[in-house]
């Protein structure tokens, strides 16, 4: 196991045990207080757990090597887990909406709403610092070691923690304001579902994108064309072609040299080509660089 795929378990473990704990105690708490948000807000918690396991997986299928059969290693296994993720976000998020509109019309239509308790709003608070935390940490460590499914996840744990905003606004609503505004709890968590739902079709078209082998944005295209004009032998670099393969690119590209330029000296330029891409888009890009004569 490397280096990088040895913290994005520890990060991920880390997750997993911490929602194990906050799913557990906003769900009690929710029972306890009377708070259906706070029971929806757990279950919420708990649909993390499933996504952690889906990153322990998946990291482990995408770390890989090449083999007979994946000449190109097994990195979509991290992008289709983070479709995982956001397919189960959707899922969430549509769940969280329709329960707190179904919630919403019984009170219109007269039904009192049970005043929620202290514990569940305490329970919110501590939701909203401990999520936030650890939307941060992994995070941060999904962008130093270049993971697409990582990230997902920690913006799984950020909704979790607009979830407990929502929740405890609609709490705090429901509990101080009186029966009149108990409508808060289910509208705050109407609010919070469509936020859920909106990050879930971000992750899933990002997803769905890469999968689809859709090249480079703009701006790194730009970037990797000039990375390879750093040497003056080379002239019109054309046919570019850029993918992502997990926490990898790919980069095809063809180059002109003078044609009187001995076998040698066109191959070395060829391989600084590769050594400059490498270096500034890791190791482990793949690289391949077709030589023409000049016109």
């Amino acid at each position: 196991m490397d280096q990088r795929e040895k913290e994005i378990f520890r990060v991920t473990w880390t997750g997993f045990f911490t929602n194990l704990m906050l799913s557990a105690g906003k769900i009690m708490a929710g029972i306890w207080g009377q708070s259906g948000a706070m029971v929806a807000d757990g279950i919420h918690s708990a649909s993390d757990l499933i996504t952690d396991v889906v990153v322990l997986v998946f990291v482990k299928l995408s770390g890989k090597p090449q083999d007979k059969c994946h000449d190109y290693g097994h990195g979509k296994y991290e992008t289709l887990a983070a479709v995982i993720i956001g397919l189960a976000l959707l899922g969430v998020g549509i769940t969280v909406v329709w329960k707190g509109v179904f919630t919403i019309y019984a009170s219109l239509s007269g039904k009192i709403i049970t005043r929620p308790g202290m514990i569940a709003l305490w329970a919110a608070v501590v939701s909203i610092v401990a999520k936030e935390g650890l939307y941060r940490y992994t995070v941060r460590a999904g962008k130093t070691w270049n993971s697409s499914v990582t990230i997902a996840n920690a913006w799984h744990h950020r909704s979790d923690s607009f979830s407990s905003i929502g929740t405890l606004i609609g709490i705090g609503g429901a509990h101080f304001l009186g029966p009149p505004w108990r409508f808060l709890d289910p509208l705050a968590a109407v609010v919070v579902g469509v936020l859920i739902v909106r990050i879930a079709y971000k992750l899933m078209v990002n997803g769905v994108s890469e999968l689809m082998e859709k090249s480079l944005s703009d701006e790194e295209e730009e970037e990797i064309l000039f990375i390879i004009l750093q040497d003056p032998a080379i002239s019109d670099p054309h046919h570019l072609k850029t993918r992502r393969i997990g926490a990898q690119i790919a980069i095809e590209i063809h180059i002109r040299l003078d044609g009187s330029l001995p076998l040698s000296t066109a191959h070395e330029i060829s391989t600084g080509v590769e050594y400059r891409l490498r270096e500034r888009y890791g190791k482990a890009t793949q690289v391949i660089v077709h030589i023409e004569p000049q016109k």
